[in-house]
């Protein structure tokens, strides 16, 4: 392969990588990596719910329930697994390897999910959450790699990054959509050439990390004395005896996995605040206080991530498309929110710096995004209340087009510092063990979103009274969170002792 296309290492050990628009050239190649890698998941992720009602319930919209809570298990285990990859890739393989290995494990889940039956759907689905387990932590961690903690650069960095995210976010639904609606033929169901789509994109992910690796030297290479192939062997059998699990807990009904990660969150949030007790009254006060906004965190993304469930029903039975005689598809709805981040995420962040000193605290951000998540429900009630068109029995275009623009503002809120502020209240010795709760915080949302969505859609599909009643409910609960995070929120800053 030749050397490392890298020079000298600096005093800090980060090598002084060759520099492309003011960042190290590695950073456009991971860029790149990623943006395949997020065209091919949420390429198909908008299509999972519809593939599941059309293919396994020929069409009949009592599948709506089983399919939303397939999906919300399925993104919650797609979290969920990102812990255990970055252990693999910290203590045993290295970085590029697990990214490596983790691509081309999703690349064969992707092929997998192809194949028109049940059982097959759901291994390759479980063997998309493992190799994504490898590879989504991996890469955004060697993103700050490439810098050393005091470069100024380091956030610029990383929302270069992000834009890769949300780029290939907002072409995948548009591509995969139009190649279903244009190139689907007995042969090549429109599903199938959406899955089919989506694993060439995985693959070109794969091959643009190969052949771009070189970029980074050393960095992320496996720990000293770990270079041989028996680590990766071993991985590589981890990985088989997980898919199977992961399989199992796929095929379950959605509240067991619920118990399931409930419990290990419980576990874990005991651990953690067990170390801020040894560490003293300040650590056990902002574990706290950390362990409070998880909770709050919970029920944000049980509402948010309705996108590929009962919002996908929504789009497709009860909204107007017709936008003049062109109809917008069912898929593209979910490029809205990746265009809103890009749109109003450099917004945001000069409203944070505009308001100085009077910039929200961290528990108010979060109540703000609870509380703008309810908006977006609040609108839906409305249009399911007074907007209903008699004849066509459909809401307007634009009301479920804004619910993603509100919900976009309110994830601004919260999503984004979510990280920072683990890194900012945890115990210095569990910093990785509570960031581990932040994802399972997450997961368990996911989890209730798909069994939210199910009771939407209730027994026998979604209708505008189902839909009008659990967005109803939607609403109530994430204002009154929001409400009551206003509330506390000068407790829990008391807790943070002083952290903003």
């Amino acid at each position: 392969m030749g050397p490392p296309l890298t020079r000298p290492s600096s005093a800090d050990g980060i090598p002084s990588f060759p520099q492309v628009l003011g960042h190290p050239r590695p950073l456009w190649m991971l860029f790149m990596t990623e943006f395949w890698e997020r065209f091919a998941f949420y390429g198909m992720r908008w299509a999972l719910t519809l593939y599941i009602v059309a293919q396994f319930f020929a069409g009949d919209a009592s599948g709506q329930a089983y399919a939303s809570r397939t999906y919300g298990a399925f993104l919650a285990l797609v979290y969920a697994t990102a812990i255990f990859g970055g252990y693999v890739a910290d203590r045993i393989i290295g970085y590029q390897r697990s990214i490596l290995l983790g691509a081309v494990v999703s690349a064969l889940g992707y092929f997998t999910i192809m194949v028109p039956s049940q059982g097959m759907f759901l291994l390759g689905l479980a063997t998309i959450i493992v190799g994504n387990g490898l590879f989504k932590p991996n890469i955004s961690a060697q993103v700050g790699q490439l810098y050393a903690q005091s470069d100024a650069r380091r956030d610029s960095g990383f929302t270069i990054f992000y834009m890769g995210i949300n780029a290939g976010a907002f072409v995948a639904p548009i591509i995969t959509g139009i190649l279903a609606e244009k190139f689907a033929s007995p042969a090549m169901p429109a599903y199938k050439a959406v899955f089919l789509a989506a694993g060439i994109g995985m693959l070109v992910s794969t091959v643009w990390f190969w052949f771009g690796r070189r970029q980074l030297g050393g960095i992320g290479r496996p720990p000293a004395g770990a270079e041989g192939i028996g680590r990766v062997l071993a991985v590589v059998v981890g990985v088989l005896v997980a898919i199977p699990v992961v399989y199992f807990l796929m095929s379950i009904d959605a509240s067991i996995v619920l118990w399931i990660l409930a419990a290990l969150f419980v576990g874990l949030c005991v651990m953690v605040l067990v170390e801020g007790v040894r560490e003293g009254k300040v650590s056990r006060d902002r574990s706290l206080a950390m362990l409070i906004i998880f909770v709050f965190n919970v029920l944000f993304w049980m509402f948010f991530e309705q996108a590929g469930s009962s919002f996908n029903f929504l789009a497709q039975n009860i909204v107007n498309r017709d936008l003049g005689g062109w109809e917008f598809q069912v898929g593209w709805f979910q490029s809205v929110n990746p265009i809103a981040i890009l749109v109003l995420a450099p917004l945001f962040a000069w409203l944070w710096m505009r308001l100085g000193r009077a910039n929200p605290s961290i528990p108010r951000k979060f109540g703000i995004g609870l509380i703008l998540n309810g908006l977006a429900f609040l609108l839906l009630m409305f249009a399911l209340s007074s907007l209903v068109d008699p004849a066509s029995h459909t809401i307007p275009f634009w009301t479920l087009f804004m619910v993603y623009v509100i919900q976009t503002a309110g994830e601004l809120c919260l999503s984004p510092i979510g990280l920072s502020m683990v890194t900012k209240l945890a115990p210095l010795r569990v910093v990785g063990l509570a960031m581990g709760g932040w994802f399972l915080s997450t997961a368990i949302g996911n989890n209730l979103s798909g069994i939210f969505a199910g009771h939407v859609s209730g027994e026998s599909g979604m209708t505008v009274a189902s839909a009008q009643a659990g967005y109803t409910f939607g609403f109530w609960a994430l204002l009154g969170a929001g409400v009551l995070l206003f509330l506390i929120a000068p407790l829990i800053n008391r807790l943070m002792h002083g952290v903003k």
